[in-house]
């Protein structure tokens, strides 16, 4: 069985991809994406020229079968939209299968969302916690937070532009309004954009803003900060 390659790829700036990762993804029989059209793109621009297959939360269990196949023709390698596989993506899964199998599987690190805006955000970095994406629904939302309120670390989670002034209002009703957080956007891009404040002072600024977009991390300070 060949080797399963977990790449990491850029989260904006497409100069941030390692000599290690084109090297890897130069060389595999398969490269299985989030979005092909996305990687293509990627792999375009550096001239990579790799069979591409789709590898997203749909299609899990019927793509498992195809990449261990693969993986009997030569070396594999993963890739998410951006940052590194398998975090907040179903990469998990094909992982366990592969180890199940006594197969190989190496990482190729790189650019990571979560890591990227904490080392800029002010907040203290010695301890925290990822936590995926918040709920989408009100009340587990609520829940969420309320779990999240005492902790004595730094909270981190991915976020839709669509829905950060709604998380940001649940904050402010369970945490309080003077609790510390960190909006970033875009990061790595041309409209790199970090917002540090308390909930009240962020909530406001992204209100006037009005529409917003880009991919967003949202940080919230630990509870005695």
């Amino acid at each position: 069985m060949g080797t399963l390659f977990i790449v990491s790829t850029p989260i904006g700036n497409l100069d941030d991809i390692s000599a290690r990762a084109l090297g890897t993804l130069g060389k595999v029989s398969i490269i299985f994406a989030e979005d092909t059209r996305r990687t293509g793109k990627l792999l375009q621009h550096f001239g990579i020229n790799i069979p591409l297959k789709s590898y997203h939360e749909h299609n899990v269990e019927k793509t498992i079968p195809y990449v261990i196949s693969s993986l009997q023709d030569g070396a594999v390698a993963l890739v998410s939209d951006s940052g590194t596989p398998l975090i907040s993506d179903p990469g998990f899964k094909l992982v366990r299968e592969v180890i199940g199998l006594g197969g190989k599987v190496v990482s190729v690190p790189g650019a990571s969302a979560l890591l990227t805006a904490l080392v800029v955000s002010g907040l203290p970095t010695d301890k925290f916690s990822f936590r995926g994406f918040p709920p989408k629904k009100s009340g587990q939302l609520r829940k969420e937070f309320e779990l999240v309120s005492d902790r004595e670390e730094t909270i981190i989670y991915y976020e839709s532009p669509y829905r950060i002034t709604k998380t940001l209002s649940a904050i402010k009703e369970i945490l309080g309004e003077d609790r510390k957080v960190v909006v970033a956007r875009e990061l790595t891009k041309l409209h790199e954009e970090i917002f540090r404040g308390t909930v009240n002072e962020v909530l406001e600024i992204l209100l006037h803003r009005g529409k917003i977009k880009g991919e967003i991390v949202l940080m919230i300070a630990k509870a005695r900060f």
